[in-house]
This record gives C-alpha cells, sequence and structure tokens, in this order.
C-alpha cells in the first residue's frame, strides 16, 4: 500500500510538473511573438478596426458581455459574474497559438500564451487582436471572420455605425457562431439578442461566474 501511494505522488507530481511546463510553453511563445503580433495589431488599430472604432457605447456592451473585466485583469478571471473561464485575451490567444485548438490540455498552453501577451501587449492591441480574428458564422459568402468585416458583410457599414440592436446582434452570435445565422431571421439568435439588451439597459445581472448564457436575463 505504502509503495502504491508513492508511486500515487511520483505520477501526481510528474504530471503537475509537465502541466507547469507546458503553461510556461505558451508563455515564452507569446514573448517570442510578441513584436510581430504588436505590430499586427497596430495595422488593424491604424485601418480603425480597433476596439475604440466601435464607439464607446458599443464597446461597453461587447465588453459587458464577453469579458466584464477586461480592462483590469491581467489575463484571466475566476470570479466576475458572467466572466466565463474564457477571457477575452484567452479567446485571441485561441486563435493566435494554435493552428487548431483542442480543449483539455490545450487550455494550459492557452492560459500561459494569454499571460504572455498581456505581459507585452496593451489592452487596446490585444482587443484589436480578437475583434480581427473573431469566427462570426455564415454569411452570404460563406464563412466570416472578424468582428468588422461581418458588420460589413451583413449590414454594410462599420460597427460604430450600427444601432444598438444590429450590434447587439453581432455580439450575441459570438458565444456559438455555428449555432446561429446572422443572414437569415433566427429565433434563437433573437432571444440571446434579448438577453443582451437587458444586460446593457441595467434590468439584470449574470447569475454568477459561469453565466455566459446570461441565464440571469432571461425574460
Amino acid at each position: 500500500m505504502v509503495r502504491i501511494l508513492k508511486y500515487a505522488v511520483i505520477i501526481l507530481t510528474l504530471l503537475l510538473i509537465g502541466f507547469v511546463g507546458y503553461g510556461a510553453k505558451g508563455y515564452w511563445d507569446a514573448l517570442s511573438d510578441a513584436e510581430d503580433l504588436r505590430a499586427r495589431a497596430d495595422a488593424v488599430i491604424a485601418q480603425g478596426r480597433g476596439g475604440d472604432s466601435l464607439g464607446t457605447a458599443h464597446r461597453a456592451i461587447l465588453l459587458a458581455v464577453e469579458d466584464p473585466d477586461f480592462s483590469t485583469h491581467a489575463g484571466v478571471d475566476f470570479s466576475t459574474p458572467g466572466a466565463g473561464l474564457t477571457t477575452i485575451t484567452q479567446s485571441a490567444a485561441k486563435r493566435l497559438a494554435f493552428e487548431e485548438f483542442h480543449p483539455g490540455i490545450g487550455k494550459i498552453r492557452q492560459t500561459g500564451y494569454a499571460l504572455g501577451l498581456e505581459s507585452r501587449l496593451s489592452k487596446e492591441q490585444i482587443l484589436a487582436l480578437w475583434l480581427e480574428t473573431l469566427e462570426m458564422g455564415n454569411g452570404p459568402d460563406g464563412w466570416m471572420v472578424g468582428f468588422h468585416s461581418a458588420s460589413s458583410t451583413i449590414y454594410g457599414r462599420p460597427p460604430a455605425e450600427l444601432t444598438e440592436a444590429e450590434f447587439i446582434r453581432l455580439v450575441a452570435v459570438l458565444i456559438a457562431p455555428a449555432s446561429y445565422d446572422l443572414f437569415r431571421r433566427d429565433a434563437r439568435l433573437d432571444e440571446r439578442a434579448a438577453r443582451i439588451r437587458r444586460l446593457a439597459a441595467g434590468a439584470c445581472t449574470p447569475a454568477g461566474f459561469s453565466d455566459v448564457w446570461l441565464e440571469g436575463c432571461r425574460q
């Protein structure tokens, strides 16, 4: 029995070392990529596709839904109501650091990469990269990538020129882009958008940290 426990401790220790090492690899990979990513982000911002280009009110709605504590956290958030397990920085890391992301152990490297991004890039640069790489679902010409691109494709206007209802519809699709249809009438997307409208109006709050579906804003 003692020998079994000893082996179990050794195995758990090795697993822990492996997990920490995989997270550290993500962190150092982000540092290695930082110069190129900064340049890429600055180009996106210069082209008017960064976070500020959304408009103050629209930006506030987006962050309230996707990452309420984005402006102050260091890449991860384990407590803010509605935050869920993936911050904007982690979401960006998933697309910047992986050719194909697999949940599970991939989350460890993703989180390390997010921490690295936060240590080398500004919040505005991270937000710009996230917006530019977002998957937005199917459009008239196929799969759409990029928040600003989707806005132009669906509405023919940049995000800052959208009505609040149009902007919220774009935000609503982010949680499950393959499940919603921005191009056609979609009752499920309408329901998601209605919850976001209530959140934006201050009429409700998320029902705890994991409430990314905004069950606390159900009518």
